[in-house]
């Protein structure tokens, strides 16, 4: 068998696995939705090559795009992935290796959380605990070698609500303690936008949510702890981050995909606008060294970009055409030791299968020297996680 042969299996067999698809993204939900990046339940009907709906796009449309891997053996760290069991779509470990062994060099990942597998009981603050339990039940899995040589969920990020304030010391504490030397920060989304069109997630955050000083009393007791935070907003929010950053110099603040630009809405026809403002935000953002940008998050079905509405997926050419200045901006800014790519899945499923978008990553590292695509594709997750 070629080698060309078992490289289309395996993408053709995580396609039909995972059931991969991403979710909606932060559009058109209710604030009482889990997070900005879930959707509605997906259709149980047949399979159809179909482009996908706006919920869960279909495993046998993402099969329809495959190609070779490119550079099978540069090192991935993927910094940015979920687990979820939910009523329509199920991403377990047997997804996601499927995903991870599809072709390229995946060899550690990190865990974000979403909002699974929380507590059925106790105090509401420490039902989150759940999730950081769980999913190190599946790192504990990956570590025993059973399921290959990557190390899933090397690192873990729960969720602690920082609008306890002081008091959310100890919810920290107790998801420390069951991380089990994994645990590495929270992700607290602080999503806001005033049109409804835009979920304000799971966390239904008021409008100036990081400016609020019982939220920051909370966001206060992480560095303590060496422990990161996670930034998820939308581009608007990016001016309020800057702040925050330069607020606490000695948190590690994480901003994911890109800074959020949005695209639905109405940011729908806006895109010049909304390209020029969010590139203002990324470099005031980049001026705070203690923030580390992910760069992915743009194949989400609230973004700037609709390859979900299309016949056939996008190949790892078309991606790379259209992520480009977003990612060449963020580089730019933050440079290589601030930056990592991120598959960010299932939801940027949505758009492509895994081992395409990792195709596109390196299509847009291409002109990289080997120290910035090592940087890039493995050495600031490493670092900034703290993982080995």
């Amino acid at each position: 068998m070629t080698e060309k042969t078992i490289r289309r299996r395996s993408v053709s067999r995580r396609t039909l696995l995972s059931g991969t698809a991403g979710l909606l993204g932060g559009a058109a939900l209710s604030s009482g939705s889990p997070l900005a990046q879930t959707a509605a339940p997906a259709s149980t009907g047949a399979p159809t090559n179909s482009p996908p709906s706006t919920s869960y796009p279909n495993p046998a449309w993402l099969a329809l795009r495959q190609e070779e891997i490119i550079e099978p053996g540069l090192e991935i760290v993927d910094p940015h992935h979920h687990l979820w069991d939910r009523p329509g779509h199920r991403f377990l470990i047997d997804q996601l290796l499927a995903d991870t062994g599809s072709g390229h060099s995946i060899t550690q990942t990190v865990f974000i959380e979403c909002g699974s597998m929380y507590r059925a009981d106790g105090p509401d603050e420490t039902k989150p605990v759940g999730e950081t339990e769980f999913v190190n039940g599946t790192a504990a899995m990956s570590a025993s070698g059973q399921y290959g040589s990557a190390r899933l969920c090397r690192g873990i990020v729960g969720h602690a609500n920082l609008r306890v304030g002081d008091g959310v010391a100890r919810v920290l504490e107790a998801q420390i303690a069951a991380g089990d030397g994994r645990f590495r920060g929270i992700r607290h989304s602080v999503t806001w936008d005033a049109s409804n069109v835009l979920s304000r997630g799971r966390t239904n955050s008021p409008k100036g949510q990081m400016y609020d000083p019982t939220w920051r009393a909370g966001f206060a007791r992480l560095a303590p702890l060496n422990l990161t935070f996670e930034a998820w907003l939308y581009h608007p929010q990016l001016p309020d981050l800057a702040d925050l950053a330069r607020a606490f110099p000695q948190t590690t603040i994480i901003l994911n995909h890109v800074g959020g630009p949005v695209g639905i809405g109405p940011y729908k026809d806006q895109k010049a606008e909304t390209f020029a403002q969010w590139k203002a935000g990324i470099s005031e953002v980049a001026k705070s060294q203690n923030v580390v940008v992910k760069l992915g998050g743009l194949g989400m079905t609230f973004g700037m970009f609709d390859f979900y509405t299309h016949e056939k997926p996008p190949s790892s050419t078309d991606l790379e055409t259209a992520y480009r200045p977003y990612i060449e901006t963020c580089i730019a800014a933050f440079g290589v030791n601030r930056a990592m790519f991120e598959s960010n899945f299932p939801p940027d499923g949505a758009s492509s299968s895994y081992p395409i978008l990792w195709n596109a990553f390196k299509r847009l590292a291409a002109g990289s020297s080997a120290y910035e695509k090592a940087m890039l594709f493995s050495g600031t997750a490493k670092r900034v996680y703290r993982l080995t």
